[in-house]
């Protein structure tokens, strides 16, 4: 199975139509998005082709394959333009035999971890830099920004795949990759 990580979409209808272009040619399985859809948020530039309605209208067609969290910019107004649910601060999956706790990040962080047990994964958002280390037996990934990354680094996206997560660029070049065991 393929899971295809996207955080930070912030309203960018440009930005989303790459990094969907990105998920046709992984042929992943599932979209997971780590919040901050619509919005842009009062700290943010207006990103590249700043539409929300927009970016809810792509999101929609893509609503059986999307599993979505909340995000500090996210509010149920944008709900009410969504077909699938993002009002839950973090959601539960679990890939192989692996337990994965996505959430945003503005609750919990790498500095602020819920309970986990060693081989888990925690991932997470709202950073918009790109993660990818083991600390304590525990997984730490973030997969950047798809519309507006920062410190430097390019528009990015996460892929869990045969037992690796990577971070790529959305022309595929891989930034970071870790061996989840």
């Amino acid at each position: 199975m393929k899971i295809f990580v996207i955080s930070d979409i912030h309203g960018s209808s440009y930005f989303l139509k790459k990094v969907l272009e990105a998920y046709k040619r992984e042929n992943a399985n599932y979209i997971l998005i780590l919040g901050d859809e619509l919005y842009h948020g009062p700290r943010n530039p207006l990103p590249v082709e700043y539409n929300p309605k927009e970016v809810a209208e792509i999101l929609n067609t893509y609503k059986e394959k999307i599993i979505a969290v909340r995000g500090n910019c996210d509010s149920e107004v944008d709900q009410m333009l969504l077909q699938y649910p993002i009002m839950g601060d973090y959601t539960t999956l679990f890939l192989a035999d692996k337990r994965i706790f996505a959430t945003h990040g503005h609750i919990y962080g790498e500095d602020n971890l819920p309970d986990m047990s060693q081989g888990d994964i925690f991932i997470y958002g709202h950073t918009h830099l790109p993660v990818a280390y083991e600390k304590n037996g525990i997984y730490i990934l973030n997969p950047g920004s798809i519309s507006l990354p920062k410190g430097g680094n390019k528009n990015s996206y996460g892929l869990f795949e045969n037992g690796f997560f990577y971070i790529k660029d959305l022309d595929g070049e891989i930034l970071k990759e870790i061996n989840l065991k």
